[in-house]
């Protein structure tokens, strides 16, 4: 699974991504800017920067969390952010101990402080999924991606988690919000080599998929869409 980031500038915006979380830009192709954690975060996805024409209108529904160690170390992200070209963000979300920022194309992100739950997680706590439904949504998800549901706020929060223990949560937040363009950040999910890719896709679309049709050329890859509208990629066996 990827996170896909639609951008102006994908290497500006990979270059600000990859110096704030001390990874390393691995693929750079027909445009397409690709970042990779360490080994030693733990996460086994990439952040994929692509390049599109519109620019961003609305708050994003899928945004990173960012993980610290210690209030000096949650101050020294933000410092870090701010000094790359970041800003801060007014969501309205008042006085909260975690800082919302805006990465240079005004994609949302927080940078919490310290909490025992992410405290193995790597640069990246979470991935966050603005949800009107979180449960069913994130059962969604568990089915397609494997990852089965690890935590629970109530009907606030629920969080899903990479078998291996490793790497960020996939975090599903109940919001009001209704969805109204097309996601600028979206997921990637692909069969493991060797599966068939057209029976990958038969499995995704009885578990609550429906086809996204975003005109332009034909593709290797499908692009579907979750329960509640968000665009995503079933990508070729790899």
């Amino acid at each position: 699974m990827n996170v896909v980031v639609d951008a102006a500038r994908p290497g500006v915006l990979a270059d600000f991504w990859a110096a704030l979380l001390g990874w390393h830009v691995v693929i750079e192709d027909d445009g397409e800017v690709d970042v990779r954690a360490p080994e030693s975060d733990g996460w086994d996805l990439d952040l994929v920067f692509v390049p599109v024409p519109e620019p961003k209108e609305v708050k994003n529904r899928v945004h990173l969390d960012l993980a610290s160690r210690t209030p000096a170390h949650q101050a020294e992200l933000v410092a870090r952010a701010l000094e790359l070209g970041g800003s801060r963000v007014d969501l309205g979300q008042g006085d909260v101990p975690w800082a919302v920022l805006a990465d240079p194309e005004g994609n949302e992100f927080c940078v919490l402080e310290p909490r025992e739950r992410y405290a193995d997680t790597g640069a990246v706590a979470s991935i966050v999924v603005d949800a009107r439904a979180p449960g069913p949504l994130a059962g969604f998800w568990a089915r397609i991606t494997g990852w089965p549901v690890q935590g629970r706020e109530g009907d606030v929060v629920v969080g899903l988690r990479s078998p291996t223990g490793w790497g960020p949560w996939l975090e599903f937040l109940r919001i009001d919000d209704v969805k109204r363009v097309k996601n600028r950040v979206h997921l990637d999910v692909a069969p493991a080599a060797g599966e068939d890719h057209a029976a990958a896709v038969t499995e995704v679309v009885a578990a609550g998929a429906a086809p996204a049709d975003l005109g332009g050329p034909a593709l290797p890859w499908r692009v579907l869409m979750d329960p509640e509208g968000n665009e995503f990629c079933v990508l070729t066996p790899r």
